[in-house]
């Protein structure tokens, strides 16, 4: 398995991946595949941050961040996600993969942070805690344990107040 920045020819295969992986009815569009289509076109997709992992030549999965802000601080944070792994592979470690390398890729960039929206038992293990610990303050109460952040290396304990997403991320 390769881990790799995206191409513009691996965004139909990237929709598939999210239109699979997050598939929930039979012949319905998970909302993840338009979105990452809705940030890459609204210009809030960072190209260093997305990521596919390509097994045998075929694209399995994709990670994405877009831009976010955390209170008066532009360009401290990131908003990941979505994540996602052709059923096929789930289970087979393409999405602790794609995670390590977004994660990494961000700090290497110099980013303070990285904050998403997910089930804490499975991204605790990639250093997530619930935000509010860091003083972060959630687009939706209600979202609570499950709206996490990640410090890296750039990070300053200043770096906290309400966090907003990308307007894409924001309109779901």
């Amino acid at each position: 398995m390769l881990i790799r920045r995206e191409t513009p020819a691996d965004q139909a295969a990237i929709h598939a991946v999210h239109s699979e992986a997050f598939r929930r009815e039979p012949g319905g569009t998970p909302i993840e595949a338009p979105l990452v289509d809705d940030l890459r076109a609204e210009g809030d997709l960072i190209n260093a941050l997305s990521l596919v992992a390509v097994h045998d030549g075929a694209v399995v999965g994709h990670v994405c961040c877009s831009r976010a802000r955390l209170g008066d601080h532009a360009e401290t944070a990131v908003g990941l996600g979505p994540l996602g792994v052709l059923p096929a592979h789930q289970t087979s470690g393409v999405g602790s993969a794609l995670m390590h390398a977004v994660v990494g890729a961000a700090d290497a960039l110099g980013y303070g942070l990285v904050v998403l929206l997910g089930e804490p038992a499975y991204y605790s293990r990639f250093g997530f805690v619930e935000a509010a610990t860091l003083s972060i303050v959630s687009p939706d109460a209600s979202w609570g344990k499950y709206f996490q952040a990640r410090t890296l290396a750039a990070y300053e304990p200043t770096q906290s107040g309400a966090f907003t997403y990308a307007p894409a991320l924001a309109r779901l």
